[in-house]
């Protein structure tokens, strides 16, 4: 298939959609489509949420959905395991924290967590005790943050990317502010040195890292940027960063379940990611963050000696060693010194060794099971062969296009891609620039024919197939209605649509101004 897909990059070669076909047919992990539900083209359209047991749909034409960026589709699985936990809700009540059950594929709620942080812990590469599901990624960041930012005197900058996604800005400016220190001085943001370009060489990070190196404490940095597709050199950069002593974390929330991660090799120091993108877990769905094991640690030895034993962080009882857990003792009460509970001892904090131990509250049962059923999909195939189907299939949008002389339209002078060209560069995302006042148009046309792509007022559409249930043929499909949006939008030809999803208008939430 790859070689195939790659053996198609000469311009003047003809491109057919019965090629898109063949490339589908010789897909060696083509059969994970149907662990997805795939919207039809009617229900995008429907005011009404079908039933899909009682209503099939499966004779309607399914979207074109290259939205995983955004949010991925549900797997066939997530439905089977939220139904298991209420189940075992409904049926033990407070007993199912601890009672296995011979008939469900789900663990007893106390042991959720545990089990998903190790099946997740491959997809980033990283060690089983590195990595905890939790909260959400701003929640994470700001937990990461407070424990891994110690501004001093001599060094208390951030270094961040200047496009950075606001959340992530935010908690930055919020942190260091919280130190008392002001943003002005404090934060530095790396941006393309023309402002022309969009993104950044990785010479010019390490450059911007050399110039601060003496004043800086932190550097986060995304690993894929949401907004050009640009996959930075996390080891390279992370290397460079520990080479001037500076602690340096990332937010992968576009990275993870797109392109192959060794962040323990790389030495990463922390990370932070969402779980309702490439991993396909649903909407606002429970993040996960990767501590490195040499900031992990618990020495029991100091803690006895009365001294800290563990990295400082904010903490929480979840995060407490899960031998005492539940004994509920505080450290210096008064109160524990007048009652008795269980026992007479006065328990000190001991966090869990790794990852875990960060985790600050009881996490939600009912969020982790989407995980669940997403990392079991993930596991029928490798992150190296949805890597090896990624670069296939975007080179392959990539090709379709680019300018082509048997084209014989002129829909590529209206737009051009922003990603980087070398695959290396990139994950599945392509984001693609628009002539001014075309992007309302475009959106519209291509809602119309069932669709979904990810858009970036004021005029850029991010386009992502995503290997583990898009096919070549969605990405011929997608480039024939897109060029055809692009030319009718630019002759001023495209009729919206009352009641268009894109062409709603602004709401209390401002979400069309945010698609």
């Amino acid at each position: 298939m790859a070689n195939a897909v790659s053996s198609s990059k000469h311009v003047a070669k003809e491109y057919t959609r019965e090629e898109a076909l063949a490339f589908d047919a010789s897909d060696p992990i083509g059969h994970l489509r149907a662990e997805f539900i795939i919207p039809t083209k009617t229900d995008l359209k429907s005011k009404l949420i079908f039933q899909r047991g009682e209503t099939p749909s499966t004779h309607e034409e399914q979207c074109i959905y290259l939205c995983g960026n955004s949010l991925g589709l549900q797997p066939r699985r997530t439905g089977d395991r939220i139904a298991a936990h209420l189940g075992a809700w409904a049926t033990k009540g407070v007993l199912g924290h601890f009672k296995p059950h011979e008939d469900s594929k789900m663990p007893p709620f106390v042991d959720l967590d545990d089990i998903v942080a190790q099946r997740m812990a491959p997809i980033v590469g990283a060690m089983s005790g590195e990595v905890a599901v939790m909260e959400t990624l701003s929640a994470n960041l700001h937990l990461m943050l407070a424990s891994f930012y110690r501004p001093t005197k001599e060094r208390f900058k951030i270094i961040i990317e200047g496009k950075a996604f606001p959340s992530d800005h935010y908690a930055v400016e919020s942190q260091i502010k919280h130190h008392g220190l002001d943003p002005e001085h404090a934060m530095i943001l790396i941006e393309p040195p023309d402002t022309d370009e969009t993104t950044i060489e990785t010479s010019r990070i390490l450059w911007i890292i050399d110039k601060h190196a003496s004043e800086t404490a932190l550097i986060l940095l995304p690993g894929i940027q949401y907004y050009t597709g640009q996959y930075l050199d996390i080891p390279t950069i992370t290397a460079h960063a520990h080479s001037h002593g500076i602690t340096i974390g990332w937010d992968l929330a576009h990275a993870v379940g797109n392109v192959e991660l060794q962040l323990h090799e790389w030495a990463v120091d922390f990370a932070v990611w969402c779980s309702y993108k490439y991993l396909n877990c649903g909407p606002g769905a429970i993040g996960g963050l990767f501590v490195h094991q040499k900031h992990g640690t618990v020495d029991r030895s100091a803690l006895e000696d009365g001294y800290v034993g563990y990295r400082p962080r904010l903490s929480g009882w979840w995060g407490g060693d899960k031998a005492t857990r539940f004994q509920m003792g505080n450290s210096k009460s008064n109160v524990h010194e007048t009652l008795t509970f269980e026992t007479n001892q006065l328990l000190e904090f001991v966090p869990i060794a790794g990852a875990a131990g960060f985790q600050v509250g009881n996490p939600c049962a009912l969020a982790i099971c989407p995980l669940l059923a997403s990392l079991e999909t993930f596991a029928l195939t490798s992150m190296s062969a949805l890597r090896v189907k990624s670069l296939s299939m975007t080179r392959y949008l990539e090709e379709l296009l680019l300018p082509r002389p048997a084209q014989g339209d002129d829909a590529s002078e209206l737009y051009r891609i922003i990603t980087p060209s070398d695959p290396a560069q990139r994950g599945a995302q392509l984001s693609i620039l628009l002539k001014p006042d075309l992007l309302e148009g475009v959106m519209a046309e291509l809602e119309e024919q069932g669709v979904v792509v990810d858009e970036r007022k004021p005029d850029v559409i991010r386009v992502a197939p995503a290997p583990l249930y898009n096919s070549f043929s969605d990405v011929w499909d997608f480039v024939v209605i897109f060029r055809k949006a692009c030319i009718d939008a630019h002759k001023g030809q495209v009729q919206h649509k009352e009641g268009s999803a894109s062409m709603a208008g602004a709401d209390s939430k401002g979400w069309s101004h945010i698609k």
